[in-house]
């Protein structure tokens, strides 16, 4: 995929991120949410491109979004797209930091088709890419790591969402003695960093969303990373109820059905098949990355990271629209 063809995508989630603009501290995350998907989407049906959403939120029974299987664009090259039109919606609605507008791009079969579910993550730099195996303990991958990038286990950095679910996680890296960095969500900028060597962090490491985590993983692989994954039935990771084991139920058979197996690991390679991928990320507020959208007079100004996998080249794009 060319820079000209990578562009009709960087396209794509600008005009996703300016449509959360009235809701950027609004308070209210779904509005901001269905702005950027319902702007998303008419991009999308506009572009020269034969499109298929592989993963997003939901199926086109139970979510009204840009679903999974959903065809987009009107005629060209048959193009895999996942999806996650705001990354941190609710640091959107409150005005907080480092949300963006996302998504991967690839030629066909090159992007993990797979529901929309809880995925285990780990991902490293291109000097540790040899060094990781989601099996193992963290405090094992650690210790790994940390041999190769030649740092002291005190030294070392373990980015993680900071929910729950991870607590006892969290608890262990302290054990160690390693160092914790929190963030509130956005795992697919966490994982950016971790591979952009300049930037803070060792090992993103934590269970999110699995649209974010193919999207992760097309940035990972273009930027000569490495990344583990798990797909995580809800109930493993919210607790067990009637609600939650139904759910699981239902990821554990859509999983089958798409020749996929939970809690089983998964390398880069099944996540990302070809190096003809691509990421876009543009920033909604801004960030440890990206700034966010800005307004002067009619004039709106957006701040995206194009990430191309075949010349593995990082391109940061500031432009700008005329408020109709």
């Amino acid at each position: 995929m060319n820079f000209d063809q990578a562009m009709i995508f960087t396209h794509v989630t600008e005009k996703a991120a300016i449509a959360t603009l009235p809701w950027i501290g609004n308070g209210d995350k779904n509005k901001a949410d269905d702005a950027a998907v319902q702007e998303m989407r008419r991009v999308l049906n506009n572009s020269n491109i034969n499109g298929e959403i592989v993963i997003g939120e939901g199926e086109i029974d139970n979510a009204p979004m840009l679903y999974i299987g959903e065809k987009v664009g009107k005629g060209g090259p048959e193009i895999d797209i996942a999806v996650d039109p705001i990354e941190g919606t609710r640091m959107t609605a409150l005005g907080q930091s480092n949300a963006v507008c996302v998504l991967a791009a690839g030629k066909k079969d090159s992007l993990l088709k797979a529901p929309d579910m809880y995925m285990e993550k780990l991902v490293v730099n291109s000097l540790a890419k040899d060094h990781i195996d989601i099996n193992l303990p963290i405090e094992e991958n650690i210790k790994k790591v940390s041999s190769v990038l030649h740092k002291k286990i005190e030294d070392m950095v373990i980015t993680i969402l900071d929910k729950p679910r991870h607590h006892h996680v969290i608890q262990k890296i302290r054990n160690l003695g390693a160092k914790v960095f929190l963030i509130p969500d956005g795992d697919v900028i966490a994982s950016i960093q971790i591979c952009m060597q300049n930037m803070p962090g060792d090992i993103m490491y934590g269970i999110g969303g699995a649209p974010e985590g193919v999207i992760s993983a097309a940035a990972v692989h273009s930027l000569g990373g490495n990344m583990q994954a798990k797909l995580i039935p809800r109930n493993k990771v919210k607790g067990a109820n009637l609600e939650n084991d139904k759910i699981s139920l239902e990821e554990i058979k859509r999983c089958k059905e798409l020749n996929l197996k939970t809690e089983s690991k998964l390398l880069l390679s099944d996540l990302v098949t070809s190096s003809s991928v691509l990421c876009a990320v543009t920033g909604i507020t801004k960030g440890d990355i990206l700034d966010g959208v800005s307004v002067e007079e009619n004039i709106v100004k957006v701040d995206t990271l194009l990430i191309i996998g075949e010349t593995k080249s990082i391109h940061r794009i500031t432009s700008q629209y005329e408020l109709s």
